[in-house]
């Protein structure tokens, strides 16, 4: 009975030993899946010693492709941004032209004058006055000689005027001039002779236009100042009367050209983007002038006479200083200049002392002088 007890023990441990290592086995089998899925984090370990490992080298990380955006891109406008008119550069050279215009003013200023001092008559002639008209510049007037001795004259005249010409104007321009003329007539028929004279003009109203272009379409400005012209000359020849009907001479002059403007600001317009304002300031010029003459007589009743020389400027200066929108400070240069002079009378004696003139000078070059001419009618009195 021992014995089947001792037996029924023992496979009763062996039954038990069996179920708990069966109940081991399966309990270990989700626990290291867990652990598997969990890793270090779902349980503490042990912090390990530290160990060194080589680093390893980075390896380059690949750029993403860009995707492309779900938005599209704006697409440029057909259109450009607005902004303001060009033109800036075309204002500027436009400065250049006004300095063109005023040169010409001296020039023309000074032929108007020249008349005043006889250019159109002979060199040495009696005592005689004449009052005159012009077209191609209004000019209304009278000039005349006085023998102060026999070898000394005065000559003089005084015009109220008005001319223009390539963008400019002028009005209500009283000119005076007057000079002495020295001729040797105790040489005989062929001498010497010599002037120095002056041309005044000391008020004047002006016009100048401005023009120039911009993307919007051409700009004209046309703005009123007042002016001044002053001219001093000396002049050396020699006079040869040929015969009591021919008197020929030959001379050289030399001038000096002054100009003053006032200052002014380019005049309201409609369209005027770059605009402009002018100082104040003074034009100059030096002239050279080689010419000659020939008077004639024909028959008892018909004077005629020729004039002509070259001049040639030097030393000119421009006083425009003007202050233009986009261009800053603007000075315009002056070049030297040459030209031709030329004149010409026609003379009726319809009774004794008395003639009827007709007559017209002018220049031939290229500009700022160009080609000029101004004619006229006057009633000339010998006494």
């Amino acid at each position: 009975m021992a014995k089947l007890n001792v037996r029924r023990l023992i496979l009763a441990v062996a039954l038990t030993a069996t179920a708990a290592f069966a109940l081991a086995t399966l309990d270990a089998r989700p626990a290291a899946a867990q652990e598997s899925e969990c890793g270090s984090e779902c349980e503490p370990n042990p912090t390990p010693s530290p160990t060194y490992s080589p680093s390893p080298s980075p390896s380059p990380t690949p750029t993403p492709s860009p995707s492309p955006s779900p938005y599209p891109a704006p697409s440029p406008s057909p259109y450009p941004p607005p902004s303001g008119p060009t033109g800036a550069d075309s204002s500027g050279n436009s400065i250049g032209g006004l300095a063109n215009q005023r040169f010409n003013q001296m020039i023309t200023n000074r032929v108007l004058g020249t008349v005043l001092l006889g250019v159109n008559e002979q060199i040495n002639c009696g005592d005689c006055v004449s009052a005159f008209g012009s077209a191609g510049s209004f000019s209304a007037g009278v000039h005349g000689r006085k023998a102060l001795t026999n070898n000394l004259s005065l000559l003089a005249g005084i015009a109220y005027t008005h001319y223009d010409g390539g963008g400019y104007k002028i009005t209500s321009a009283p000119i005076g001039a007057f000079a002495l003329r020295y001729d040797f007539t105790d040489w005989g028929s062929s001498r010497p002779f010599f002037d120095v004279g002056a041309i005044l003009t000391p008020w004047e109203k002006a016009r100048y236009t401005r023009s120039y272009d911009t993307s919007l379409g051409p700009v004209s400005v046309t703005s009123s100042t007042n002016a001044s012209n002053y001219a001093v000359y000396g002049r050396a020849g020699w006079i040869s009367r040929l015969s009591p009907r021919d008197e020929v001479a030959a001379s050289i002059e030399v001038w000096q050209l002054w100009q003053r403007v006032s200052g002014y600001s380019d005049s309201a317009v409609a369209f005027n983007p770059f605009d402009a304002s002018i100082a104040d300031g003074t034009d100059r010029t030096s002239l050279v002038k080689i010419g000659g003459q020939w008077t004639h007589l024909f028959g008892s009743n018909i004077e005629t006479n020729i004039n002509g020389g070259w001049v040639q400027s030097f030393a000119s200066h421009s006083g425009i200083v003007a202050t233009v929108i986009g261009n800053g400070t603007v000075v315009p240069t002056m070049g030297n200049q040459g030209w031709f002079e030329y004149g010409g009378r026609l003379g009726f004696r319809v009774q004794k002392g008395w003639i009827v003139d007709l007559f017209a000078n002018g220049t031939l070059g290229p500009q700022p002088v160009g080609n000029t001419i101004h004619g006229g009618v006057g009633l000339r009195i010998n006494y």
